[in-house]
């Protein structure tokens, strides 16, 4: 089988690049670089069991040669800008690097016959502010960020084509995925500013913000099930964890890892104490759905989760 991997150098993409290399499947990674790192893949292409490809998906040509050159069965679509504080300030970003970039991919499937799934990367944040915690995939979608609006609507374009056009698509809806290679979220910023300087730590928000956080290896686990085994028209998945954690909490666990006793500096950006406008302070997603369905379950609660992620970003990144 022919696996195209879109954003498959960046951090959850080159895990599940490491997966289906595993698997033995044929695998095509598309990706401009601008977040993921070809070192995240390179032995893999080295190899020779990756085929690289470095393009933007904005570019519609550049869609099609790809899904016509390499004809894969089923595309992995991960490949946007995973910064949800971007999208407040460069609201044009998100859109022209996830709805445009999703659209000319389905466009590219649409022409070329050989697709028979596609599985999208979407995000809790879809959710808004959740009225209901643990929050199910039939929950309304009120995205609160330009992050999350854009994540809807990719979805709804790609259920638009899976009734249009028989590409069966599968969304996740992922919760804050962590582990090594991050290099964006919370611990990374966290360990980054206290290698600046160890004896202070501003936090964004008032420290009572509560997520989910899931390790990288029961996130790929949980999408790899469902990517091979979901064959309906169009279905939608939670993928995250059972518990959740305050962000001071996180703070206290990435300090004691790196071994240092900074001073708190807490900077709410909104009056009631979030990390900024935009940021839904409580996720906590159901998955009861992929618990039923596939009996999966994370093997890692969320502290443990970023206990192994401090402890793999510090062998990354703490050089002082």
């Amino acid at each position: 089988m022919t696996v195209l991997v879109t954003g498959g150098a960046g951090f959850i993409g080159s895990h599940i690049v490491d997966w289906l290399v595993g698997k033995k499947e044929h695998v095509v990674v598309v990706d401009n670089l601008s977040s993921g790192s070809l070192a995240n893949i390179e032995r893999h292409v080295r190899d020779g069991k990756v085929v690289f490809v470095k393009g933007d998906l904005k570019d519609p040509e550049l869609c099609l040669r790809v899904l016509r050159d390499h004809r894969p069965d089923i595309v992995i679509h991960l490949a946007a800008n995973p910064e949800v504080r971007v999208s407040v300030t460069e609201p044009r970003i998100h859109f022209q690097e996830n709805v445009v970039a999703t659209f000319n991919l389905l466009e590219a499937c649409r022409m070329c016959d050989s697709v028979s799934k596609l599985v999208f990367a979407s995000s809790s944040t879809v959710y808004g502010d959740a009225k209901v915690l643990p929050t199910p995939e039939d929950h309304e979608l009120r995205p609160i960020s330009v992050y999350g609006a854009c994540k809807a609507s990719c979805e709804l374009l790609l259920h638009a084509y899976s009734q249009l056009y028989g590409i069966r698509g599968v969304v996740l809806r992922y919760a804050n995925i962590i582990g090594p290679r991050a290099r964006h979220g919370v611990i990374y910023d966290f360990i980054m500013k206290l290698k600046k300087d160890p004896t202070r730590l501003e936090i964004l928000g008032d420290g009572t913000q509560k997520k989910s956080y899931l390790y990288v290896d029961d996130a790929i686990s949980a999408t790899m099930i469902v990517a091979f085994n979901e064959n309906s028209r169009y279905e939608v998945y939670n993928i995250g964890n059972e518990d959740w954690i305050t962000v001071r909490e996180i703070a206290d666990i990435v300090c004691e890892v790196l071994d240092v006793k900074p001073t708190y500096i807490f900077v709410p950006g909104t009056p009631d104490g979030r990390g900024w406008l935009g940021d839904v302070k409580f996720m906590l997603l159901s998955i009861e759905k992929l618990k039923r369905k596939f009996s999966w379950r994370p093997r890692y609660t969320s502290r443990e989760a970023i206990r192994l992620t401090a402890e793999a970003l510090k062998r990354e990144l703490w050089h002082r």
